[in-house]
């Protein structure tokens, strides 16, 4: 039977959680992992503080427990990675943040991370975030698009937002790889790529390849 990748919104927003599938498509293969988007049906619709991400940690625990049993690998579907090191406690299995990995697979691909985040309040996380996981120097900036996680949804709205602060990030700060820090951004990426000119990493895409990487390495496509 193939691996199943069970990848969790931790927050409430049914459209975070359809876009997430919908992105994951092209990571889906004949004979590979199965790659299942949940909902946390308990959490607020956005988590955009560090109460919001604490308070999602029990019922966020709770269900990847009471799905462990027929996954081999969970991804946490926000950019904060709420309660990451909580669940990682919990199962026995991979649990992969896609905080980190968006951030770490940037390294990658640019000398300096422009990220993208929706409040200017949410601007203190990601610095924090960025130092706990070491990558503070390779940041050129954080701008944030002044739209709430529930308000990503309308399109004419969010995206030129999104083009606006990522053009900024590159031409005034010297960013040459974008991250959108919100799994709400994730379906605006090809497109935000396409209007600045530089890598964009969409993290639940680059948690999931990591989570490919570590669960389904005998599961390859064919050639």
């Amino acid at each position: 039977m193939a691996p199943r990748i069970l990848v969790i919104n931790p927050n409430s927003d049914e459209d975070v959680t359809a876009s997430l599938d919908a992105a994951l498509g092209g990571l889906r293969f004949a004979g590979g992992p199965t790659i299942e988007c949940l909902t946390l049906a308990e959490a607020p619709p956005g988590i955009q503080t560090a109460m919001d991400s604490a308070v999602v940690v029990p019922p966020l625990v709770r269900l990847a427990l009471s799905h462990a049993d027929r996954a081999d690998a969970f991804v946490i579907a926000c950019f904060g990675d709420p309660g990451l090191h909580a669940v990682r406690e919990a199962v026995k299995m991979p649990v992969v943040g896609i905080g980190e990995a968006g951030l770490t697979l940037a390294l990658n691909l640019g000398e300096r991370i422009g990220v993208i985040t929706n409040l200017d309040s949410d601007i203190v996380g990601h610095l924090r975030q960025a130092r706990m996981l070491g990558v503070a120097d390779r940041l050129a900036g954080v701008r944030a698009v002044g739209i709430p996680v529930v308000g990503l949804a309308d399109e004419a709205r969010s995206l030129p937002a999104m083009i606006e602060a990522g053009r900024r990030l590159v031409a005034e700060d010297g960013a040459n790889v974008l991250v959108p820090a919100c799994a709400g951004m994730t379906r605006y990426a090809d497109r935000l790529r396409a209007s600045t000119g530089v890598p964009v990493v969409d993290a639940t895409v680059a948690a999931v390849a990591v989570t490919l990487a570590a669960v389904g390495g005998a599961f390859q496509p064919a050639r």
